[in-house]
């Protein structure tokens, strides 16, 4: 039977220790990479609607409610937010048609669909005809300057 000296025990399960604090050490700074480096969404809701009609636009998420937003004839909302790290970020908006506001939309403004998805600029326009929608980047992009109907709105 050996014997072990027990100095050569302790060096042994230092010299393991050390390679397994590098291992967390790296481990730790690839996280903080990821967390630091993570993507960006961002919502663009411009007032295209003709004889001078405000736009009321109210949004939220799970986490954040934004204040209701009056936009004028021409001009636009911009939105900019971290997206999750699960990939599950979403915005919900409603759109109403002044001047009496009873043209409305509600809709899903903003959905990040996996880890992977590396956000985007969803473009929005609300229109007379309609609401129509642009995704600039990210797992729903939508290749050159295609702009389309995505919503009626309800009368």
């Amino acid at each position: 039977m050996r014997i072990y000296n027990l100095d050569h025990k302790k060096k042994y399960i230092i010299s393991i220790l050390k390679i397994n604090m590098k291992n967390l050490s790296i481990f730790l700074c690839v996280v903080s990479f990821c967390m630091i480096s993570h993507v960006y969404g961002s919502i663009r809701i411009s007032n295209e609607l003709k004889f001078k009609k405000k736009l009321s636009i109210s949004c939220y998420s799970k986490d954040n409610r934004m204040k209701t937003e009056m936009i004028e004839p021409g001009a636009r909302y911009e939105k900019y937010f971290n997206t999750n790290i699960f990939g599950t970020t979403r915005f919900m908006c409603t759109l109403r048609q002044g001047p009496n506001y009873r043209h409305t939309q509600s809709f899903t403004a903003f959905k990040q669909v996996s880890p992977s998805d590396n956000g985007a600029l969803w473009d929005w326009r609300a229109r007379e005809n309609g609401i129509y929608l642009k995704v600039w980047a990210g797992k729903h992009e939508q290749g050159g300057a295609y702009m389309h109907k995505a919503f009626d709105w309800i009368y």
